[in-house]
Parts: C-alpha cells; structure tokens; sequence
C-alpha cells in the first residue's frame, strides 16, 4: 500500500536511524497489553456517570433517593457532596490578551466542575456518579436519578455565539467571548491587501471533529487510609502534569501523596493530555468509600465528554500580483471553544492556528484574528495537528484559488513563493521563526514523485471512463517540540515545557532509562532505547525503558504536540553524554593514562594509539559499582538525569498531492493516489516514523471525505456513535508514495524535528483542492468538509450548494 523512497537517515555508526522492529508491537498484537480497563484490583467497585441528555438548562432539583435503594448501590454523589474540591483548570489562555473564563479559588482560569450543580451547558455535562457493585449496577441507577430542569436558549456556533441576545454559558464571560487574539501586522496587511492587483476571499468552514481512539478513556482510584495515599491509574498522555494540577489545584492535597500511573494507553490524538471529572471522582469515592474505584467510559460517552477538535469559521482574503506573487494573507476566524476552557483548549484555537497561517511561504504581510467563544457543545481540545491543520486548509485553499484567479498553474504559484534556503532562520511575521528547511527542494520532489506533469493526459483518461479527476497540492509548516518553557509562557501556557530523562547504568552492564514522557502508541520503548545505546555504543536489547509512573520517573511534561523525539530523546542523549564524559575520566584512572589520552568510542575506553589498553562498557559500569581506587572527585555509580529545554520550536514541513476521481453518476470520491514528501529533519527509527505518517494521512482523509461531528438546533450531537459518525477504513486508504528530505534542526542535538503528527496537518486541503480542481469547469471555487458524495452529486448537477 506505500511505496517509501529514499535512503534511511543515519546519525552515526550505529543503531539510531535504524528501522528497527518495535519491541511493543508483540504484546500488542497479541492481546497482552494492559489498558485501564484491565486493572482490577480487589474490592473494586464500580462508577457511572449521569450526563446532561439537554445542551442548556438550569438545574431545579436532584433527587437521588431512589438510586441509592437499588441492589449493588455504594453511593450516588453530586455536587452538594464535592462543596471543598476545586474546579479543574484551565493551563493555556490566549496569550498577551485579555481573556475571560469561569472562576478558580487561586485566581487561575477555571474550566468546570466536578459535577455541576447549578445548570448544564452542554449534553454529557456530568450531574452525578454512582458506585455500586458491578458496572451494570452502576449504569442502571443512573436511570432511577431524578433531575429536575428549566430549558435555556441553546448556542452551537462561535459566530453566532457572539451576537446581542445570544445565550450566555457563564456569568463570568460576558457575551461568551474568552478571548480576542491577533498575530501579525493588521495595519500593514489591510495596506497590502488595499494595494494589490489581485484579491481573493473565501468563507470557510473548519468543521468538528471527534478523536478517535481505539481505547476510549478510563480512570481506576485507590485510595489508601493507612498512609492517606492515593493513586490513580488512567488513560492519561501526561501523569506529571496531571499530578501536579489534581493535587494540588483541584483536590488540594500533598503533592506526594498523589502518584498516576499510565498503563499501556490505546490511542490518543490529543485527547488524553486534558483532566477529566472522572479522574478526581475515582480518587474522591475510593477515599469515601473505602474501596478502589473504577470507571471505564463507552464510545457514546466519549463522543459526549471528551476533548473534540478543529471547528473554527474563517473569513480569509489573499492578496498578489497578476504574475504569481503573493503579498498578503488575512485570516478572521470564530473559535469554538465547546462549553467550558478545556486544560488547554484556548492555546490551541489561537496561538496554533493563527501563526502558522503563512505556511511555507514568504509572504511580506500577513494578519490573523480569532475569536474565542464559549458554546453548548462539548469542549475544544487538541487534535492530531491541532491548529496547524486548520492554518494550513485556509492558505492552501487560498492559494489554488488565487491561482485558478490569475489563471497560472497551483503549483508554479506555490513554488515561486516558498520561502528560500538562504532566508533561513525565517522570521514569519506572526510570531514563528522557523529554523531551517529546503523547501524547493522538497516541494519539487513532491511534484516529480506524484507525475503532477501527466495529469492533463490522466484527465483526459478518466473521463472515458465516466470519472472526474482531479489534482491537489497542499504544503504545510507545522510546529512542534513544544518546546521552550519561557516562550511558551508568553503564549499563555500556565507551566514548564522542558521534558526529562534519567539513565542508570547498572554493574551488569545494562542500562535503564526513565522518562517523563508518556507513550500513547508512538514506540517510545524502541526509539528511546536506540538513542541511549547509540550515545553509548551499546546494544540496544541491553537498554530498557521506563516511563508513564510518576513514582519511578523523573518529572516530565508528556506527550503531546509531537514533542517526544525532539524534547525526550534529546534529553536521553545528553544524559548518555554525561555517562560518557564520566566514563573518560574514571577511564584515565583504570588504565592508567592522563585524561586527554582516553578515547570513548564503540562502547569502550581505551587509550589513543593504543588500543590494547581498553576497558568495556560492562567492564566499566562493574568497576564504577565497586568505586575502588576512584579519586573523591569521582563518585561512584552511573546516574545521571538532564532536564531538557530548548531555545525554541523546531519546524517540521512538507508537500503532499493527492489525486481524486469523482463518480459522475453518484458523486463519490476516491482518493486513487497519494504523495507525502515530509521534512522531519533527523529521524531515529524510519520503520516507527512511516507508521505515523500512513496513520496522520488517514487520519486527515477522515476530515476531509467523512467525519463531522453534528450537533442539531438544540445542541444534540447526532453523530454520537459510530454508526452515525464515519472514520476512514482500510480500503478508503489510497496508495501512498511516501519520501523525505532531511534539513537537521539546529534546535536540539539531535537534529530532531517533531514527526508524529505532521502529516495530518496538509491532506484536508490536498484532498478538497483536488475535489475543487474536478469540478472546476462546472465553476466549482470551493465546497465544504466532510466532501461527502450528496454535496458532490449536487455539484455536479449545478446546485449552489
């Protein structure tokens, strides 16, 4: 199904750049693998929780005595029992901006109740729990719940949200208005757009999106009074910073004595970096009840409690010359934020999308302004290439629009404008200063490796056949390693973003690496160990990993925004340096020579121009745990930890072309071809790297052709299972024609560029371009996500919409 070409990148001599198998897939694959769902631990009971079935009420009364009667029933909980628990917070506000959110005790943004007990703002909003004795106990007492409700207005989108006379969510957001965020030069744009030959504007509609996962969230806690412990195991992308924000800003306990622990987690795409009400709950009713407490949530509950993505509405003008050249690009874009601030929502609907606008081109003027309201429909979150997708679907959109304006090819218009390699670090007017790239370089292989040239001919032969064919290109600058902990601080973020590894290198010989990261399916295990034994020298089957326990690893920020190769594996590696340098010098004192003459290669100390003269790695780490004869400047033992923060982002890019035929009779559209060019500079394991791209394409095929998550007039989310909500299966997956460029980041040592979700961010507009370009001669400019076959039929049938 992929044709990948081009050499494999290699760092050194040995094991990192290697496609090596991943270590976790067997236990995967069969069946092994410990998920939330799979913790029980004795005396577990069990927890439901009742949401909200309307989008906007106030709540009257709850009458929970005839729940409590049933068989099983341990205890049904609302709000009145949780009066001394904080409410979560919200960790990522718009930056620079004056922003407005629901209160928190500490002054810091708050995000929602535990339970609320005064009104629901959307359907899932969580009422009360139930802990009985079995799951099935629990969810039927749901049901003998009595909830008295006064109907309020309901409001489903950002625009409308913001009109006079709108519904209001909270009392503390007036007008529902969170934030006003712009980036770039307004005054500078307008000018630019006012002056130019040629203008062009689009309306378009970023819809929402719901992740996905195979696993759907799940949360066990066990409570311990002998020492006032508690633990929580959960289906969580970061148990660092999820300890840290429920001890301390929403239970209001020790630091230490809350421990999380992430077992093997089934997915995420951004979902599971957020705190949930069921987390404190868990830990709240264990303490309650005396038992451990374990909920597990259905898909059903998962479309209607769990982060959802992308949903902004964007008026976007691009300004140029009758020659090609591009001047200015504005973008006014109204952000869903859903009911409440998710922990880190506000950050992603503006920082993420609005920089990113210009893409990988050099463009004088540029300008974004988002608006971010509040609405009866669940929370915004982060999705797989969150922001960046949604800029990189208006500037490509606009592009071919521009192009299809003066009449010049898309992908002559594209290349004249790309940034040049000279420019490098380019400062994009909007806040990024990207870090390095060879966009022509990539760009054209893209163009080559798809036979952009033989396309006219392809048209030709498929309308033969009763097809319309038709051809996108969409490149992308996307963002990643967050990343810098000062800079990131003035975008809003509300903590550090350094990451950490700890290596101990035991008398064996054998090695052990601990990381704050968190691994959601990205092979962490196989990549962090080829980083430590490549530093090393060693075998990477001698080098375990460990991470996900807030216990046993040194405090780290997680796994989100394609962060873990270029902020974790940089860490591993200066670490293993440290080994080595300590290797060196007690190398000099085991053989006998002055420092300067010790040479640490190929997992060995010897003496240069003499290599007769060597000790081993296992030879060394057995030495160092007897610590005989080492002068007191030396310590005994190899440990070492780093904490690793960058001096900025890195910034991964790319181009990709998709081919569509269009069924004239039905409207259907295939994806019959697909090219990936990505740029993810130094790459650790090409085997891991191309599973991420073939899933981020897929991925965003899904937004493109099927998925929208659907809300009706009064707030209902009509595509709240799969049944009703499409993903893209196996055999809507295209043939890939994947390759790569490599321009190394000189941002970390390793050369890393984030990789994970890269290439979800361009396929939306590949794929809607290449729809775009089959139905241009019926005067077809633009036609909204998901491009389902009903819009394509009456396209082709000459209807507006």
């Amino acid at each position: 199904m992929t044709a990948a070409t081009g050499e494999s990148v290699l760092q050194g001599q040995g094991v990192l750049g290697r496609p090596l198998d991943s270590r976790e897939d067997p236990h995967l694959l069969r069946g092994e693998a410990k998920y939330v769902a799979d913790i029980d631990l004795p005396g577990t009971a069990h927890m439901a929780i009742l949401g909200s079935p309307v989008a906007h009420a106030r709540i009257l009364s709850i009458d929970t005595k005839a729940a409590e009667q049933l068989p099983g029933v341990l205890k049904v909980a609302t709000a009145a029992d949780f009066t001394d628990v904080m409410p979560l917070p919200c960790i990522w506000i718009p930056g620079g901006v004056e922003s407005h959110f629901p209160p928190h005790p500490y002054g810091l943004p708050g995000a929602r109740p535990v339970l609320t007990g005064d009104a629901v703002r959307h359907v899932g909003d969580p009422i009360a729990a139930v802990v009985a004795e079995t799951p099935r106990q629990a969810a039927a007492a749901l049901a003998a719940i009595d909830v008295e409700y006064e109907p309020l207005p309901v409001v489903t989108r950002a625009d409308e949200a913001l009109r006079e006379g709108a519904p209001q969510l909270h009392e503390a957001v007036p007008g529902n208005l969170n934030a006003y965020w712009t980036c770039g030069d307004k005054d500078r744009t307008d000018a630019a757009i006012a002056a130019a030959e040629v203008t062009v504007e689009l309306d378009l509609v970023n819809q929402r999106t719901i992740n996905s996962p195979i696993e759907p969230r799940g949360a066990v806690g066990d409570y311990d009074p002998a020492t006032g412990e508690y633990t929580l195991y959960a289906s969580t992308q970061g148990p660092h910073n999820h300890r840290f924000l429920l001890a301390a800003l929403v239970l209001g306990i020790p630091f230490n004595k809350l421990r999380v622990v992430a077992p093997t987690v089934g997915g995420s795409f951004g979902t599971k970096g957020y705190l949930y009400p069921d987390m404190p709950l868990v830990l709240l009713l264990s303490k309650a009840l005396g038992r451990p407490v374990k909920w597990v949530d259905t898909r059903t509950g998962l479309m209607n409690s769990t982060v959802q993505g992308r949903d902004h509405r964007q008026h976007v003008t691009l300004a140029g010359t009758r020659d090609g050249r591009i001047t200015a690009v504005r973008a006014t874009s109204h952000a869903n934020l859903g009911a409440y601030p998710s922990t880190i929502g506000p950050g992603v609907a503006t920082a993420l999308m609005g920089r990113s606008i210009s893409g990988m081109y050099d463009i004088d003027a540029a300008f974004c302004e988002v608006y971010a309201a509040f609405t009866n429909t669940v929370p915004l979150g982060a999705q797989r290439g969150s922001g960046r997708a949604e800029a990189a679907f208006l500037m490509e959109r606009l592009v071919d629009r521009y192009a299809s304006e003066i009449g010049m090819d898309p992908a002559a218009v594209r290349r004249k404008n790309l940034v040049p390699k000279e420019k490098f670090p380019y400062d994009n007017g909007l806040g990024w200063t990207y870090d390095s790239g060879d966009y022509r370089l990539n760009f054209d292989r893209a163009i080559e490796l798809s036979g952009y040239a033989d396309m006219p001919a392809r048209k030709t032969e498929a309308r033969a056949r009763g097809k319309r064919l038709g051809v996108g290109i969409a490149s992308y600058v996307a963002v990643c390693g967050v990343g810098p902990s000062t800079r990131m601080s003035k975008e809003g973020m509300l903590g550090g973003t350094w990451e950490s590894a700890n290596i101990r290198v035991h008398p064996t010989g054998e090695v052990t690496v601990t990381v704050g990261s968190a691994s959601t399916g990205q092979s962490h295990g196989t990549v962090f160990a080829q980083v430590a034994a490549d530093e090393l020298g060693i075998d990477p089957d001698t080098v375990q990993v460990y991470e996900g326990d807030t216990l046993k690893a040194p405090y780290g920020q997680g796994t989100y925004g394609s962060r873990s190769y270029s902020m974790a594996a940089p860490a591993i590696a200066l670490t293993a340096r440290k080994i080595k340098s300590k290797l060196v010098k007690a190398g000099a004192v085991f053989l006998g020579v002055p420092e300067e003459k010790v040479v640490y290669a190929g997992g060995k100390v010897y003496e240069e121009g003499n290599e007769e003269n060597t000790k081993t790695f296992a030879e060394l780490a057995m030495a160092m745990w007897y610590g005989w004869g080492l002068p007191p400047e030396i310590e005994p033992a190899l440990d070492e930890t780093t904490h690793f923060d960058p001096p900025d982002f890195n910034y991964p890019f790319g181009t990709h072309v998709a081919v569509v035929e269009i069924d004239e009779l039905t409207g259907e559209t295939e994806v019959v071809a697909y090219t990936a060019v990505d740029d993810a500079g130094n790459i650790g394991n090409p085997k891991v790297v191309l599973g991420q791209i073939e899933g981020s394409i897929v991925h965003g095929l899904g937004q493109a052709l099927m998925e929208h998550a659907e809300y009706d007039e009064n707030g209902l989310l009509l595509s709240s299972d799969l049944g009703h909500y499409a993903l893209p299966r196996a055999f809507d997956a295209p043939f890939f024609s994947l390759d790569k460029t490599t321009t190394p980041s000189p941002h970390n040592p390793l050369g890393a560029k984030g990789a994970g979700e890269i290439a979800t961010v361009p396929p939306a507009a590949a794929v809607v371009n290449a729809v775009v370009d089959a139905l241009s001669d019926l005067g077809v400019i633009h036609i909204d996500m998901p491009v389902t076959p009903e819009k394509v039929w009456r396209r082709l049938r000459g209807e507006a919409r």
